[in-house]
């Protein structure tokens, strides 16, 4: 009788749990790591098989996701989730290796410059190893190789070349028919990312043309110039793929223009957020409901959705938390939000919107 008694109410106890939780995988997955981490269901667990060190500064983190990941194609990018003194952290970083990797041998590699003050990648570089699990979201992003074969330009800087390198080695793999450049500016010949990798690619395809570029071994520093892109033969015709620090994107994208480069022909991406849009103080706020969870959040000010969520207690789905990667992408059922970044007033209708980047205009309903 006892047996019976204290089954019934541990399943009684179970099942409270279960109702309030927005996500049952919330409360099975803690159990399901203690006993295997590539159990967890919340997002892809991925376990380390190797590190490997590029640059002084630099590490190749070769990782096995669950089979269940969805896979994805050169040149897109994944959130990974660690835990770092208790608290979830979530950051943006570009695959390193080709599809082909992950489709014959379930691997895939990420390469990670260590920040300076940088919380997740030092984290990443001091205390990930081997045989370590950490967290995955499926790929997103859209800096991907031309679907109509043309000429191609790719301008990289320091760590920008990860999604690059990649793209090169995809082209490759695909016996790309139309010539690819690439310029690839670093601080010294110590700081070449994946210089094996590129020294092979140049050596096996004659179309491929190698261009690194040093620009701290003088006094005067040497950054991209008119010389540049006035060797590149037919650069007119050709695909052009920026990525790297701001400076060199910015400097790249002006001095393409001046030479008649069409915005469609060139290709960017960056992780850092685009500057705000000027917003009225007295457009934004109000109450929003989050109808799935049965709460309501009065917001004064530019608190945007996701904070106000959290704020709540919940813990929608997110990622970079400046618009870029759409994972906290939900739907709007009433109300109006403004776009934080382009300042853009959306409809009162059901409409899917990023929480980030979303501010309330009065009341506003979520499905969460």
């Amino acid at each position: 009788m006892l047996a019976k008694i204290t089954q019934s109410k541990t399943l009684h106890w179970l099942g409270r749990q279960l109702s309030n939780s927005e996500d049952p995988r919330a409360f099975f997955d803690p159990l399901t790591a203690a006993m295997n981490p590539m159990w967890v269901q919340q997002y892809t667990p991925a376990r380390v098989e190797r590190i490997t060190a590029e640059t002084a500064d630099t590490k190749t983190f070769e990782l096995r996701p669950a089979n269940r990941w969805g896979g994805f194609k050169a040149g897109q990018h994944l959130n990974i989730r660690i835990d770092i003194q208790g608290v979830r952290r979530t950051r943006t970083f570009s695959l390193s290796s080709s599809p082909a990797l992950w489709e014959s041998r379930g691997l895939i590699t990420l390469t990670i410059k260590r920040l300076p003050g940088g919380l997740v990648t030092n984290w990443l570089h001091d205390d990930l190893k081997v045989g370590d699990v950490i967290g995955l979201t499926e790929a997103f992003g859209d800096f991907l190789i031309p679907v109509e074969k043309k000429p191609v330009l790719f301008i990289a800087g320091g760590s920008g070349i990860t999604p690059i390198l990649s793209q090169l080695e995809t082209m490759a793999l695909g016996n790309y028919p139309e010539p690819v450049t690439l310029l690839y500016y670093v601080r010294t010949p110590n700081d070449v990312i994946g210089k094996e990798k590129l020294a092979a690619l140049a050596a096996r395809h004659p179309d491929f043309s190698l261009d690194v570029i040093t620009t701290h071994e003088s006094s005067t520093p040497r950054y991209l110039n008119d010389h540049d892109l006035d060797s590149i033969p037919n650069l007119a015709a050709r695909e052009i793929y920026l990525c790297g620090p701001k400076g060199l994107m910015d400097l790249a994208t002006e001095k393409l223009r001046q030479r008649d480069i069409k915005a469609e022909q060139l290709h960017s991406t960056f992780f850092a957020p685009p500057a705000p849009a000027q917003i009225s103080s007295s457009d934004i706020g109000g109450e929003v409901t989050f109808s799935a969870s049965n709460l309501s959040v009065d917001s004064i000010g530019d608190a945007n959705l996701l904070e106000m969520a959290e704020a709540a207690g919940l813990t929608p789905q997110h990622g970079c938390r400046m618009g870029i990667c759409h994972q906290c992408t939900c739907t709007k059922t009433s109300g109006t939000v403004v776009n934080r970044l382009t300042g853009q007033v959306s409809g009162p209708g059901s409409e899917s919107v990023q929480l980030c980047i979303s501010i309330p205009q009065g009341p506003v309903a979520l499905d969460i």
